[in-house]
């Protein structure tokens, strides 16, 4: 008999914030039945599997980043959105390590599928960032694919601790804004 009160979204929510602590590719089922109080088969009621409760985790992971992307270019155009746009991509990847790493790879399940549809969100917000800076729709697989390779790897970097010379990241991440703005502004403009 499940928990009483225990849900799914429970269960993937727990597991998120297991996976930021320990690391998505730390996450054992043992561990979240004890943070959610339940013997490790009664998780079954909720999951089907360690790759449903990781689909589930990526699909959260997803749909945060979207919102939280959306909420801070709201508004905002050209180099000012595209700052918005990496900074809250960059905090939510340092606040969340472990369900963003979930999103890495992560299979969709059909058209429907709430990865699917969240992600296919932060990849218009990033679209509507280059559309602001005239890119051709020619080279918009591109340039998404280096805004999210930058962005991604810069926060991915920082959550790890990659960052130990001298200097400061924060600076770095500036200078990094400031020389994409001046190519998409190059490239927009031919």
């Amino acid at each position: 008999m499940p928990r009483v009160g225990l849900s799914r979204t429970d269960v993937v929510a727990a597991g998120a914030a297991l996976a930021d602590e320990v690391g998505f590719g730390n996450l054992a089922l043992g561990a979240l039945a004890q943070r959610v109080g339940v013997r490790t088969p009664s998780l079954y009621k909720h999951i089907e599997s360690l790759a449903d409760l990781q689909h589930g985790i990526a699909a959260l992971a997803m749909t945060e980043l979207d919102r939280k992307v959306r909420d801070a270019m709201h508004g905002l155009s050209g180099s000012a959105a595209l700052a918005a746009f990496a900074n809250a991509f960059r905090e939510y990847v340092v606040e969340h390590p472990g369900r963003y790493a979930a999103t890495i790879g992560a299979k969709f399940r059909g058209p429907d599928d709430p990865l699917l549809q969240s992600g296919s969100r932060v990849l218009d917000s990033m679209a509507a960032v280059l559309r602001g800076y005239g890119i051709d729709e020619g080279e918009m697989v591109h340039a998404l694919r280096t805004l999210r390779c930058t962005f991604h790897g810069f926060a991915t970097l920082q959550s790890s601790d990659g960052f130990q010379w001298s200097g400061d990241s924060e600076d770095s991440f500036a200078w990094m804004i400031r020389f994409l703005d001046r190519g998409l502004s190059e490239i927009g403009s031919r």
